[in-house]
């Protein structure tokens, strides 16, 4: 089958609302990249292309949180996640974003042609009203008792206890999140784009043709949407925050996120040929181009159904393939942003990228397991001890070794030059390992053409598995040994055994470097610079060929490609995950964060609670206390455990303040307890109140307390 001409790879824009985890970038972003990766190798003509969704409910309601404006919280998340991706190897050609005035003219482009054509029908509908806020409510702005499951904290789109997908019309006593007041149902009128019209086309484009190519989750999932038939859906909402609908009367309406966010990849594609001298236009419309979309599961509707009919409208070309994988667990529990039960790449590249013995090679150690356990065709699990072996039992025991023990024994056995290869001696071990290598590149292609990344990279693991078989086999070092010893009769035979098997090694340690590349881009570029190659080594056209090293050549001194992981790191990441995770019940409540959102994000809880009765306050017993004494609770950056005298006894609390106050600078400090909390333990301490501190706008924490010093134990009222 000949190539396309060109290939416009997308990975799913995340939302600017917040740090992103590993399950996100296991999800669509890292499988993506070893696509492009491999594209890029095959000297392919590629645009890979992402940005940054900023626009829907979720980024005024993290303003919300934060105590700042919508455009605060894009700019801050939008510059996060662009690094983080940068610094576990993404690579993008362009990382663009939904708030840009180029996007906003797209996007209202687009919504004009459909509207204008009359692919968009009107409808008047009742949707939930704040009175006191005086504005329509999105779900995320409604919260009630969940149906399912009873949860008195749900929101209007899902309950994050249980996980149903929920609409505001089921939830139970549905209150708004800006006033605290039951809302009530307001006429209003949007346009909807009608799915129903274009069944036919989706079911005979998806089921018919794509149902042997696309994986089996994507084809199900669409094929139970469509049997099940498809309803108009809408395309504007009635909000303050997003792209203003470009027609008279629709004052305070904006296009829906749904549909304004996948224009995204238009948008980026034309400021990516903006910025490189291209043109944008076949990328979109040309039939020889290969549009795939990399995404997770729970955005299979919008890409495969949605959006692919609005590209179908407006005589855009259709993807090829939509990769789609499924979630990713983390320790035996679903991953939870709202439950902080999550590893944010933030806090990855805190802890292993940015330390003293972290660096690249920690990037490709995340990448080779996220890759190694991804959910390619099921759920699948993220654990620290399954991160542990990966890295110790095959990148270090197998891979690095490998490499390892041929430049060692190069330098050792022939001078640190590629040794010659003697035709005349080859045995069928050898032979056969010459024939692996060349085998090798057709099946690592197929896998990746295949968008089956877990066994191209296993492949790629074995073929170094199999150069450990060949070399142990070969025992070099024996041979050596031999040649020392006085009365061997064969030296010169038994060093061209040597020879031929650290050239064949060498040979495949060139290959492993061009195999790896895609998986693990620092590790290939780390092999690069011992073999004393440049980048074209990389390219594919020279993978499974046995004479990349040239005979005589010198090359550098093996250096490790990859460290252990201790016990003690893996244990240190278990007690942080369970630290600073909190219940179900608590999802959604702003209770903590976690410890990349703490330094980051600085998280505060939303401005306006639910109005309270002086009896309820009457409830909260509050008192001055001094801090007797101060020190930090092993093993917990957060937290600082105090001593405070309240006057008729001295108790025991456990605060979260580490990261803002050293021990020895609050002692002797007066605070406000609330002194009649319900005992809590934490990290096996049990704190008895708690202290009470305000949080400005930059997330510095500062004490409450009164202007003058007065008696341990006087009531606060």
């Amino acid at each position: 089958m000949e190539s396309p001409k060109r290939y416009l790879i997308t990975a799913a824009l995340p939302y600017a609302n917040g740090l992103k985890h590993v399950g996100h970038l296991a999800g669509c972003y890292l499988p993506a990249d070893i696509y492009v990766r491999y594209l890029r190798a095959q000297k392919r003509d590629v645009a890979f292309i992402c940005g940054s969704d900023e626009h829907g409910t979720a980024i005024p309601i993290q303003a919300m949180k934060e105590g700042t404006t919508s455009q605060h919280i894009i700019d801050k998340y939008h510059a996060i996640i662009e690094e983080n991706f940068g610094e576990l190897g993404i690579s993008f050609d362009i990382y663009h974003r939904t708030s840009s005035q180029l996007h906003h003219e797209t996007a209202q482009e687009f919504f004009t042609m459909l509207n204008n054509a009359g692919e968009l029908e009107t409808r008047e509908t009742e949707q939930y009203f704040d009175e006191s806020a005086k504005t329509f409510l999105a779900d995320r702005y409604i919260k009630g008792t969940c149906p399912n499951c009873g949860f008195n904290g749900a929101y209007g789109d899902q309950c994050e206890k249980c996980g149903t997908s929920l609409s505001p019309d089921e939830l139970i006593n549905p209150v708004s999140t800006l006033s605290g007041e039951a809302p009530v149902k307001k006429k209003t009128t949007h346009w909807y784009l009608p799915l129903n019209r274009h069944e036919e086309f989706l079911r005979k484009w998806i089921i018919d043709e794509h149902a042997n190519d696309w994986r089996a989750n994507v084809v199900g999932q669409c094929k139970s949407w469509i049997d099940g038939g498809l309803q108009p859906r809408a395309v504007t909402r009635d909000l303050d925050w997003g792209i203003k609908v470009p027609l008279p009367k629709a004052e305070g309406k904006v296009l829906y996120v749904w549909f304004d966010a996948p224009i995204g990849y238009i948008s980026a594609t034309k400021q990516w040929a903006l910025n490189n001298g291209r043109d944008w236009e076949p990328y979109w419309y040309d039939k020889e181009t290969k549009l795939v979309h990399f995404i997770g599961k729970d955005n299979i509707v919008f890409h495969c159904i949605i959006f692919p009919v609005m590209l179908k409208l407006h005589g855009n070309i259709l993807p090829d393939n939509v990769p789609s994988n499924e979630f990713l667990n983390l320790e035996g529990d679903k991953m939870s942003t709202s439950r902080n039960w999550k590893l944010d790449m933030q806090d990855y590249i805190n802890d292993f990228v940015k330390k003293e013995n972290g660096g690249p090679q920690m990037a490709d150690a995340l990448r080779y397991y996220l890759t190694q356990i991804a959910p390619e065709t099921k759920d699948s699990e993220f654990t620290w001890k399954g991160f542990q072996d990966a890295v110790n039992s095959e990148l270090v025991a197998i891979f690095g070794n490998f490499v390892n023990r041929a430049f060692v024994l190069m330098h050792k056995l022939t001078k640190g030059k590629v040794p010659t290869l003697h035709a005349a001696i080859q045995d069928e071990t050898d032979n056969l390992m010459l024939e692996e290598i060349r085998q090798s590149k057709q099946r690592i292609e197929q896998l990746l053409e295949g968008y089956k990344f877990r066994e191209a990279q296993f492949e790629v693991i074995d073929m170094a598995r199999k150069g450990n078989k060949y070399m142990q086999e070969k025992e070099p070092w024996i041979k050596a040994k031999k040649l020392t010893q006085e009365g061997e009769t064969e030296p010169e035979r038994l060093q061209q055994e040597i020879d031929n098997c650290l050239h064949i090694s060498l040979q495949l340690c060139a290959n492993l470097a061009i195999y790896i590349n895609p998986f693990l881009p620092n590790t290939a570029r780390k092999m690069l610079h011992m073999m004393k190659v440049v980048d074209k080594m990389l390219d594919w056209e020279n993978a499974g060929k046995t004479k990349l090293l040239s005979v005589g050549y010198s090359l550098r001194a093996p250096e490790l490609l990859f460290r252990k992981i201790e016990d003690v790191e893996i244990q240190e990441q278990i007690e942080k995950l369970k630290a600073n995770s909190m219940p179900p019940d608590a999802a959604g409540k702003g209770e903590t964060t976690t410890p990349a959102e703490s330094e980051v994000a600085k998280t505060i809880v939303a401005p306006q609670k639910a109005e309270i009765v002086f009896d309820d306050f009457a409830k909260i017993d509050l008192k001055v206390g001094t801090i007797v004494t101060a020190e930090k609770v092993e093993k917990a950056d957060k937290l600082l455990k105090l001593s405070i005298d309240l006057g008729f006894e001295t108790r025991t609390i456990v605060s979260g303040i580490a990261l803002h106050f050293k021990p020895e600078e609050i002692v002797g400090k007066q605070v406000v307890v609330v002194a009649n909390l319900a005992p809590r333990k934490m990290r096996g301490i049990e704190s008895n109140g708690m202290i009470l501190m305000a949080e400005d706008q930059q997330g510095k924490l500062h004490f409450v307390s009164p202007d003058t010093v007065i008696n341990a134990g006087a009531g606060v009222s």
